[in-house]
């Protein structure tokens, strides 16, 4: 039902009439009404309209009318009656006495709101009709039309603490202000749901509930170049062709013997080969401490008795150009949770641009780091780095504006943005049973905890015939969106870059959108998707997430694609069956190392001792891999087997009771002997039929495997298959980050 319209001189008439009536209601008032209207006094001053505001909604907007508390039952029969005098004509209109001061009556209920503050009193009400109580609620408002329905509410901010951000600051401000959410930049005693730290999850140790933006120590271990080398070679050994977007590692210097052997083996076959490596330190960051090499003997990092943890890798010789300037990309990756897995691309990312015309590696050109490295911290430092406010130009672009030039010469946009998509989920998927066992000891269950998410940065470099290979995963992710200029000789200063924050502001706001409590609901698996491995995956350029939020913001720039394909790729999750076992037996809270008792209890538990393995077998191979593990390991303190060791035993035990399957079959057996064994389901030896996908890339099964093991401890595994191989040329390398 709509108001009928109010002139101007019928607006003056009410405000009279106003003044009458609240004349009459101070005469009605009861004895115990001072403190309830002191409340509601209280309740007028939070509210930013002013008198006039309230006084214009009373005669042009619908009527929202609230009974005041304050009155009694028996005044409110009166005012309700036609002898009483209390109801006037106002232009052909009945106005009730009880129509004032923007508060209204909406039903018999006992409650009071004052118009325009989102507080509602709720009253109590006595056997004799009297008010004895009023409550306050202030968490929620909820606006009725004329007949009482409910047609809207309004819920508390999200609170943000923003007091860890460090660097990215700025474009969590801009995030937070684009939402409305309420910010906490020196935190706050009381918890907040979102807490947003600059470099590690352990920036703030007193939290113990809301949502952290990184997740334990172990995702900053796990993305070391080591030890992302050592994850992700295991997958190559298990799926060597879904795998093969990673170019070929050595781990120094525990490799370097072999990687000088099969270097010296490819020469001497064939004189002409000039093999490019690319060196990289595995704490570094920003290109520090990178450079090429062609030879074994130009290593720096074995010098004399010093040796430094570094990994080798084949270098890229021709990538994709671009204006003859080699370029990679940034591409930012949300990791939503890990039980269940959830991974977001975003859909735009930046490019960024060597600042030197490329040329394949030669001797004489080594050096140019200008040329072969694409890091944006040193490049920014080069004469011919170009800062541009367009995002096509310069020598940092937006993904989409290269996407949009190579479309432009009949590139299948699709299908680079496909074989993209299956090598993030591939990694993460390398990367879960690691972090998994990190988070557990962390935050063991039972503990009270936050839950953690993470942006991580992948650098992908497309070759020049669009395969796309994975350089690194960067668990601290540059959010800066300003850059140093030179203003004077010597002075520089921050000034906004414009393409970093169309990226980077957009990652950072659909990140906390998704992770609203509120609103984590809304998007579950839109699709589990079908079919074989990375063919079925379909982009569709021109669709947009839209899930229902806020009208005033753009759709979402973050695109879930896992779990929404699954079914393509749960197959490749063998590794993290095998850590699921692992934390099974890890016995105490907090712990990642596996005793002597727990890998015993395992043995016994899944029933894999028997006449030719025996309990005292088990323990001499957990002695013997524990020991060789922790050589490997120089920083580890922590006694006991680790979950790559236990891996390693698993391997072992797989490749003595399976003798005669490929590698990835005799896993996925024993898995499935295991698994039968603790689920209770049954005792038998032989397994039932496992789950892997018979279509994924039958290629691999070509790997056979290993030999009989005299001695677990012989040789590592991996040395049976791939590094046992010479070396042959190939067009997988590495080029820099």
């Amino acid at each position: 039902m709509t108001c009928p319209s109010v002139n101007v001189r019928d607006y003056h008439t009410m405000s009279d009439y106003y003044e009458k009536v609240k004349i009459e209601l101070q005469q009605m008032k009861a004895p115990g009404e001072a403190a309830e209207t002191e409340a509601a006094a209280e309740q007028q001053q939070l509210s930013p309209a002013s008198e006039s505001s309230v006084s214009a909604d009373v005669s042009l907007t619908s009527r929202r009318d609230i009974s005041r508390s304050s009155i009694n039952e028996r005044s409110r029969s009166k005012s309700r009656s036609k002898g009483d005098g209390h109801e006037r004509q106002v232009n052909g209109r009945q106005v009730s006495d009880l129509t004032v001061a923007g508060i209204y009556r909406v039903s018999n209920e006992q409650n009071l709101q004052v118009k325009g503050t989102g507080k509602i009193f709720k009253a109590k009400s006595a056997a004799n009709g009297q008010v004895e109580s009023c409550q306050r609620q202030t968490e929620e408002k909820c606006e009725h039309q004329e007949d009482g329905s409910k047609v809207g509410k309004k819920r508390r901010p999200v609170t943000v603490d923003s007091s860890k951000a460090k660097t990215s600051l700025e474009a969590l401000k801009l995030s937070i202000r684009q939402l409305k959410w309420k910010e906490f930049p020196i935190g706050r005693r009381t918890a907040c749901d979102i807490y947003w730290h600059g470099v590690s999850f352990h920036d703030n140790e007193n939290i113990v509930s809301g949502q952290v933006n990184k997740f334990p120590a172990g995702m900053i271990e796990m993305l070391r170049k080591i030890n992302l080398s050592r994850a992700v070679r295991t997958m190559q050994e298990l799926f060597p062709e879904e795998y093969n977007f990673y170019p070929r590692s050595w781990i120094l210097p525990e490799e370097y013997q072999l990687f000088s052997t099969q270097v010296r083996l490819l020469k001497d076959n064939d004189s002409t080969l000039k093999p490019t490596f690319i060196v990289k330190p595995d704490n570094g960051s920003q290109g520090d401490g990178i450079y090429l090499i062609r030879d074994p003997a130009d290593l720096r990092v074995i010098s004399g008795s010093q040796v430094k943890q570094a990994v080798v890798q084949e270098y890229i010789q021709k990538p994709l150009l671009i204006d003859k300037l080699k370029f990679d990309i940034r591409l930012y990756v949300l990791v939503r949770s890990l039980e269940p897995l959830e991974i977001y691309i975003a859909k735009e990312g930046l490019t960024r641009f060597c600042t030197e015309p490329y040329q394949e590696p030669s001797q004489k050109n080594l050096s140019h780091v200008f040329m072969h490295l694409t890091n944006y911290s040193l490049n920014v430092h080069s004469g011919n780095f170009v800062h541009s406010d367009s995002c096509n130009t310069g020598s940092k672009r937006t993904f989409s504006s290269v996407l949009y030039r190579l479309g432009s010469k009949g590139v299948d946009i699709k299908k680079v943005w496909s074989d993209i998509i299956a090598l993030v989920i591939k990694t993460v998927i390398a990367l879960v049973p690691e972090l998994k066992v990190h988070y557990q000891a962390d935050i063991p269950p039972g503990k009270p905890g936050p839950t953690c998410f993470q942006i991580l940065g992948f650098d992908i470099l497309l070759m020049k015939n669009l395969k796309p290979i994975l350089l690194e995963v960067n668990s601290n992710p540059s959010m800066r969106i300003e850059h140093e200029q030179e203003v004077s000789p010597g002075v520089f200063e921050y000034v906004p870059s414009l393409v970093d924050e169309e990226v980077k502001v957009g990652v950072i706001r659909d990140t906390l959108r998704l992770m609203d409590p509120a609103q984590r609901k809304q998007y579950g698996v839109t699709n589990l998707g079908d079919g074989s491995p990375e063919n079925a995956i379909v982009v569709d350029a021109e669709s947009d997430e839209k899930e229902g939020l806020a009208d005033s913001l753009p759709s979402l720039c973050l695109k879930q694609v896992f779990p929404k394909y699954t079914k393509q790729f749960n197959y490749l999750r063998v590794v993290e069956r095998i850590a699921t076992i692992f934390l099974r037996f890890l016995g105490v809270k907090g712990t990642m190392r596996l005793g002597p008792t727990g890998f015993r209890t395992f043995i016994r538990n899944c029933k894999l001792s028997n006449s030719s393995f025996s309990m005292a077998s088990a323990d001499i191979l957990y002695i013997d891999i524990t020991r060789r593990c922790a050589g490997t390991l120089p920083d580890s303190r922590e006694a006991g087997m680790g979950l790559q060791a236990f891996i390693e035993a698993f391997f072992y035990l797989a490749a003595r009771r399976f003798k005669a399957l490929p590698l990835r079959e005799q896993l996925v057996s024993l898995l499935e002997v295991c698994e039968t064994s603790l689920d209770g389901q049954g005792h038998g030896e032989k397994p039932r039929p496992h789950r892997s996908h018979t279509n994924a890339n039958p290629a691999s099964a070509h790997y056979s495997a290993p030999p009989t093991l005299n001695s677990p401890a012989l040789t590592r595994r991996h040395q049976y298959h791939r590094w046992h191989q010479p070396l042959q040329p190939s067009a997988k390398g590495n080029a820099d980050n």
